[in-house]
């Protein structure tokens, strides 16, 4: 009797060969299910589209199926149910040893470390960093005027308002432009980094033009000077800048931030925007005030200006003091201006000398690295005991964000101890790498130390350093924009010094040695290699002062730029010189 042929269909299902082509086939109808959907997480999108992603998701879904199913087959045997709990008991006992051997590992080696440097000095807790309280009746951050820019949103004690307070008039919101109508002029001020003066027929222009469309700032009927009508469109702010000259007058400055904000990292610093603006107000007011005259009230200008850059020097914050580097620059123009123009008389130029020679940049740098360093570590110290990433967690409307919802899952499996080692790697990032290129003694700032260390440092991180792999790159310009600042400052009092000099004797000195010490105790040498700075007169009765810069070359005193005409810090040399006559 013959037998009937066996059907191939039947045949395919079996063995191995029928595995695959079942795996294929619900890969195909979960792909189908899935592309149709259009599921695809966002992060994911741009990586590997949504066609890949569905095939992957599919197979990876499929199989975990497969697995699960054979699984649970074989530990229906009583043999391979008792292999598996203790395998499994095995595995739980490995896991509980790990934890405990990283989380004593990784405290043990922070603990070490801080003892070590605590005992040379350094200080690693935040509240070690926070500045001291101060008399209220004596503090300019508490006087009425300079309180309006944040107590619409903080209370006296740096406690969040919660909802706003909508009846606080900010009297500091002070801007030089109308935000409603396109933002400010194209050329708005001069930049004496590239050595151009401002030309306020622009602003003229401009608030003539916005004069048309509102009543923001007030205008002439009939054009004046330039000057003079900058100077009325700002007038608006006179009675402010007035009672914050006042204010300025007290002793202190220290605004009330809640500086007990768990984590730190979320104190709010209202006020930076508010001193930022003033800053720009002052400026552009003081360069209008010297082209119509009036030094005496442009020099008050300036040293509010510098007084608006004082008041928050005691902050612990990187960003702080990078707004006050901002306000800096800021404060300089009027000071490049009037000395381009020769308007200041010699006792004007003594007082920028005398406000200027108190600013120590170098050492508001390491105190402010340190307290960024003690800031980091608090907010570590927060994640480690809370195991979320906060406030950062949800989204605008409230919702739970899915990817901080991953990463908050992350943070609950990290053993304690790698808390400790993220503490530790930023630790030794600011003592290795961040501290050492500025020396405050010998006033140097070696780039070359630090483009070495920005190679190295991170192949020194272990795979578990997240935070400090995060933190690294916000602080590698910071040690550039500090030398920068204080660069700055130097050029700025050697050409007060220069000028003086000019006052008496009717032209520029051969060279910076005829300054001292009548004109200048000490002339300050390049921030970058502690040579003297290059100086040299000009054939048209200017001259030429500069440093070499952050790349270490002597570029003949000309200036990097990048291709949009922004000054570029990394290239060319780092100067002070005046407009061709």
């Amino acid at each position: 009797m013959n037998e009937e042929p066996k059907s191939i269909w039947k045949k395919s299902w079996k063995g191995p060969r029928g595995l695959l082509l079942t795996f294929t086939v619900l890969t195909v109808v979960f792909f189908v299910v899935s592309f149709s959907a259009g599921f695809v997480p966002a992060p994911l999108k741009n990586y590997l589209g949504l066609p890949v992603f569905s095939l992957l998701f599919s197979a990876c879904i499929v199989l975990f199926a497969f697995l699960a199913i054979g699984f649970i087959r074989w530990v229906c045997c009583w043999r391979n149910f008792k292999r598996f709990l203790f395998g499994l008991a095995c595995f739980v006992t490995l896991i509980a040893l790990f934890y405990a051997e990283e989380d004593w590992r990784g405290k043990h080696d922070w603990e070490q470390f801080k003892h070590q440097w605590e005992a040379k000095g350094e200080k690693f807790n935040f509240t070690d960093f926070v500045p001291p309280l101060v008399p209220d009746d004596q503090n300019f951050a508490l006087t009425p005027i300079v309180a309006s820019c944040y107590s619409y949103i903080l209370d006296k004690n740096g406690h969040q308002i919660q909802p706003q307070d909508t009846n606080v008039v900010d009297r500091l919101q002070m801007t030089t432009i109308a935000y409603l109508y396109g933002g400010g002029p194209p050329n708005d001020t001069g930049d004496w980094q590239k050595s151009t003066v401002s030309d306020l027929k622009v602003w003229q222009q401009y608030y003539r033009v916005v004069a048309a469309k509102t009543n923001e700032f007030p205008v002439p009927a009939q054009p004046q000077s330039p000057a003079a009508d900058v100077l009325l469109a700002l007038s608006k702010y006179d009675s402010a800048i007035k009672e914050l000259r006042q204010a300025s007058q007290l002793p202190y400055s220290r605004f009330p931030l809640n500086y007990d904000c768990q984590p730190p990292a979320e104190i709010l610093l209202p006020h930076l925007a508010a001193m930022k603006r003033c800053s720009q107000v002052l400026q552009l007011r003081s360069i209008a005030e010297l082209q119509t005259g009036q030094s005496e009230k442009s020099l008050d200008d300036v040293k509010l200006s510098l007084r608006l850059t004082d008041s928050i020097y005691t902050e612990p914050f990187l960003i702080s003091h990078l707004v006050r580097m901002a306000l800096l620059q800021l404060t300089l123009q009027p000071v490049w201006e009037g000395l381009a123009e020769h308007k200041w008389s010699d006792k004007q130029l003594g007082e920028f000398d005398s406000e200027f020679s108190k600013l120590d940049i170098l050492t508001d740098y390491e105190f402010t690295i340190r307290g960024e360093r003690a800031l980091g570590i608090a907010d570590i110290d927060f994640i480690r005991r809370m195991r979320e990433l906060s406030v950062m967690n949800y989204t605008d409307d409230g919702r739970s964000s899915p990817s901080r919802t991953i990463q908050n899952v992350g943070l609950h499996l990290m053993p304690s101890g790698w808390f400790y080692q993220n503490e530790l790697a930023i630790a030794q990032m600011y003592q290795r790498w961040i501290l050492p290129p500025a020396e405050v003694k010998h006033q140097i700032v070696s780039p070359k130390e630090v483009h070495r260390n920005e190679t190295n440092e991170l192949s020194r991180l272990a795979f578990y350093d997240v935070f400090a792999r995060m933190i690294f790159p916000a602080l590698s310009p910071a040690v550039k924009r500090f030398a920068y600042a204080k660069e700055s400052v130097d050029l700025a009092r050697v050409a007060i010094a220069l000028e003086r000099y000019r006052l008496a004797h009717g032209e520029y000195p051969e060279s910076l040695a005829a300054l001292s010490p009548l004109f200048m105790e000490k002339i300050p040498h390049d921030i970058i290699n502690g040579q003297p700075l290059h100086y040299r007169r000009t054939s048209d009765g200017q001259f030429v002062l500069y440093s070499i810069g952050w790349n270490e070359t002597d570029d003949g005193g000309e200036v990097g730029l990048t291709k949009d005409g922004v000054v570029d810090r990394d290239t060319g040399d780092w100067v002070w010189r005046y407009p061709s006559k």
